[in-house]
């Protein structure tokens, strides 16, 4: 096979469109003056950190440190664009020949890892997942890909690590990540980690506002530890932001059906429904 040519991010250079010239996005760096040591031997030093930073609008911009790897890991945060023209410095030959080399050899091997898990091949899997870890062991592809491999193949106390792992991790409920999230809980309840799967949900609650899926999700899970009124309740909530939902509706019927619901049950599912809906909940189907 005849070699190709490599190619490497235009980075604002000439020959891009002036939209993407203006644009912000490749490595800055930033320098702090710190001090070293204590009493007699102590003295300043400059601390040098790179940040990948990524053009939000026009006024904004997110960052996001680099690891030891040289790939952005770790928390994000949003910064005014002008501080990032005022107190960091571009870095654009490090982001070209090394940063983003780097992320696209993760993302590669992140991609890997996925293809297999989908033919069935959990071993292979693993092996890649692991190795994106090793350069970032806060990516949330790898994190979440490792859980599912665990999870599909009845590993609890492997998936138990990695749920510990991301719970921590903000940007795993961010919704660039939402079908990962989603399919992680259905197999943490698939594989009756039920408590897991509450304090999941609960956590994605905390991050997604206004998810029906979420908290019908969180019901099932209540429903799991009898706690039939929290159950009512998330379900109620669900057809608050979707009357349509119609597992919603089938939940509820089977929960009157075996009196679960407390007294003023019809009047509160009249309410979340709205006050022109006639329509009731449906029969479960069997």
């Amino acid at each position: 096979m005849a070699d190709t040519e490599k190619k490497v991010p235009d980075n604002g250079r000439a020959g891009a469109p002036e939209e993407e010239k203006s644009r912000i996005q490749g490595v800055f760096s930033s320098q702090n003056l710190v001090k070293v040591g204590t009493g007699s031997t102590q003295k300043k030093t400059i601390q040098k950190m790179y940040w990948y930073v990524n053009q939000l609008d026009d006024e904004n911009v997110e960052i996001q440190p680099l690891n030891v790897n040289y790939v952005p890991s770790g928390p994000k945060k949003i910064v005014p664009k002008d501080e990032i023209l005022e107190k960091f410095s571009p870095e654009p030959e490090f982001y070209t020949y090394t940063v983003f080399p780097k992320m696209r050899e993760l993302n590669k091997t992140i991609a890997r890892g996925d293809r297999h898990r989908k033919k069935g091949e959990s071993y292979s899997a693993e092996f890649e997942y692991n190795n994106a870890l090793k350069v970032d062991i806060e990516n949330i592809r790898a994190n979440f890909g490792l859980g599912l491999t665990y999870l599909e193949r009845g590993e609890k106390e492997k998936a138990q690590d990695i749920f510990e792992r991301l719970v921590k991790l903000d940007a795993a409920f961010e919704d660039e990540h939402k079908h990962l999230f989603n399919e992680f809980g259905i197999n943490l309840r698939k594989q009756k980690m039920y408590q897991q799967a509450l304090e999941y949900y609960t956590k994605a609650l905390e991050m997604v506002e206004n998810d029906e899926n979420l908290h019908y999700n969180v019901a099932r899970a209540y429903f799991e530890f009898k706690k039939y009124d929290k159950t009512f309740e998330h379900l109620l909530e669900t057809l608050k932001l979707n009357p349509e939902m119609e597992h919603a509706k089938k939940f509820i019927m089977y929960m009157k059906k075996h009196n679960m619901l407390p007294q003023d049950a019809d009047a509160k599912i009249k309410q979340a429904l709205g006050k022109k809906s006639r329509q009731e909940p449906a029969e479960k189907s069997n």
